[in-house]
């Protein structure tokens, strides 16, 4: 059984037991969270239930092992002739959570 679900503005395929990386979500460690924005399930029949937008009643229910900064992205602005350079740093904030159980909708 796997589901897609929407967090952080993009959108992942899950299983259960699968960890991924997501946008900063509130909590510490060892905290539970449910996404409660499933686009789509596949249940192990081969039965596919897709939304509109969202299914009715589906869940995907994770828990939070850690949260870490992401790799590094370098902001650079140029502009030409006039000596102009800018260069920044940027790390992002995510979450890293272990999918526990996946819930199908109606």
């Amino acid at each position: 059984m796997y589901a897609i679900i929407v967090t952080g503005g993009k959108q992942f395929k899950v299983s259960k037991g699968d960890i991924l990386n997501v946008e900063r979500l509130t909590g510490a460690a060892g905290d539970s969270v449910v996404f409660d924005r499933v686009l789509a399930v596949k249940k192990d029949d081969g039965e596919v239930q897709v939304g509109d937008p969202v299914v009715k009643g589906a869940q995907a229910t994770g828990k939070i092992v850690t949260e870490f900064k992401a790799k590094k992205i370098i902001v650079f602005k140029y502009k030409s002739k006039v000596n102009e350079r800018k260069k920044r740093g940027h790390r992002q904030i995510q979450t890293r959570v272990l999918i526990e159980d996946i819930i199908a909708g109606e």
